[in-house]
């Protein structure tokens, strides 16, 4: 009898052993999601510092949004950097929603996901600011797929919430 009793708490501490092991993988997923997310606000931020330097350089005054190209010979190149970096804003909140929801249920994959998002989007930008917007795209069109990747997180986190 004793033993079965043994054998039986050697099972469930392995048992919690697991469960233990699956929430510090699912915290470090989620450490590094949010991670994910922090670099892309620096990011960001960083890019917002180059356009004013874009602006000072390119002598595009506040608050203009977007140079004329008729008054600025260099409206395109400012335009160019201006759009790369609102387009990173418009983005943003999409994806924050979308790691948050999806890493709920599959925090790993969002990781992974966010992480080759965030390094795309980089590209992106510096593609964009090059003054020629075909160069976004070079490196820049797999943040796409990354943004697909999440959505199927978000719809399969979605899916099991209505299964119960």
């Amino acid at each position: 009898m004793g033993s079965t009793k043994g054998g039986w708490c050697e099972l469930r501490n392995q048992h919690k052993t697991k469960k233990e092991h699956r929430l510090i993988h699912v915290g470090f997923a989620l450490a590094l999601s949010f991670c994910s997310c922090c670099l892309l606000l620096s990011s960001i931020s960083g890019w917002g510092f180059q356009v004013g330097s874009a602006r000072k350089k390119y002598k595009v005054p506040y608050p203009t949004l977007y140079a004329i190209e008729s008054e600025n010979k260099d409206a395109k190149l400012f335009n160019c950097v201006q759009r790369g970096h609102q387009n990173s804003l418009e983005m943003m909140p999409v994806f924050f929603l979308l790691m948050v929801l999806g890493g709920i249920r599959h925090p790993c994959v969002c990781a992974s996901l966010g992480s080759l998002y965030i390094v795309t989007r980089y590209f992106y930008f510096s593609g964009y600011a090059t003054g020629d917007p075909k160069n976004r795209l070079n490196i820049g069109k797999y943040g796409f797929l990354a943004l697909m990747g999440l959505i199927g997180c978000t719809i399969s986190f979605g899916i099991s919430l209505l299964r119960g």
